[in-house]
């Protein structure tokens, strides 16, 4: 089995192929039976995982497992202390009501990597970092939700899926995970019961090279 982390740039694809020739995942990812486990919009940047695992892949996505999801946020506007509480408390969105979720203010990430574009910012109007966790996985959630309290969001970065995060993953990188790690989160089927990936010596790191060539190396 093959699990990866994905730190994914901003206007990537999360698919391997484009009629209209858009960046995608196959710009970055050169491995073969590889496939996104839920996804990530194409203007939203951070951790995606990919699996070679059909029944692994579901209960990664599948909204039933309740998988929480935190996510770096910056909105337009200094946030309220009312507009917090109220995306902890739960926000009325047209397919209904959000479940609870933590929200808190934040500093901008440390070593946060530059958007290219850049957003567009206001120089009279502040904006502000916000962590925000989710257990569901409703179509661009967490913008509807941000744009409900008053604060539209201006960059939106995934930083976890559970216990796995962007942690010393570059922009454009992506590394195995830990097997342990996964199983912990869902329990391994009884087929795989015995069977060693014998690929886990070590742990590879592969990072995108902009260019004509879209080289990769690992480091």
């Amino acid at each position: 089995m093959t699990t990866l982390r994905f730190n994914k740039p901003f206007q990537v694809l999360c698919q391997f192929t484009d009629a209209n020739e858009r960046q995608t995942l196959a710009d970055y990812i050169r491995l073969p039976g590889i496939y996104a486990a839920g996804r990530l919009d194409r203007d939203s940047e951070g951790l995606l995982l990919l699996t070679n695992d059909g029944p692994l892949q579901n209960r990664i996505s599948h909204p039933d497992h309740k998988l929480k999801k935190t996510y770096w946020v910056q909105v337009d506007g200094q946030i309220s202390d009312d507009a917090i509480q109220a995306l902890r408390d739960g926000v009325k969105l047209k397919d209904g009501m959000t479940l609870p979720a933590q929200a808190i203010r934040m500093n901008e990430p440390a070593n946060l990597w530059p958007r290219t574009p850049p957003i567009r910012v206001r120089a009279e109007i502040p904006t502000t970092w916000i962590s925000l966790q989710i257990s569901e996985g409703r179509n661009r959630q967490v913008r509807r939700m941000t744009a409900a309290v008053g604060y539209p969001t201006l960059r939106l970065i995934r930083y976890a899926i559970g216990p796995i995060n962007l942690d010393n993953l570059s922009t454009g990188e992506y590394d195995d995970v830990d097997e342990a790690l996964l199983w912990s989160l869902f329990p391994k089927p009884s087929t795989n019961a015995g069977k060693t990936d014998h690929r886990q010596d070590g742990k590879r790191t592969h990072r995108f090279k902009s260019g004509p060539a879209k080289k990769r190396h690992c480091k």
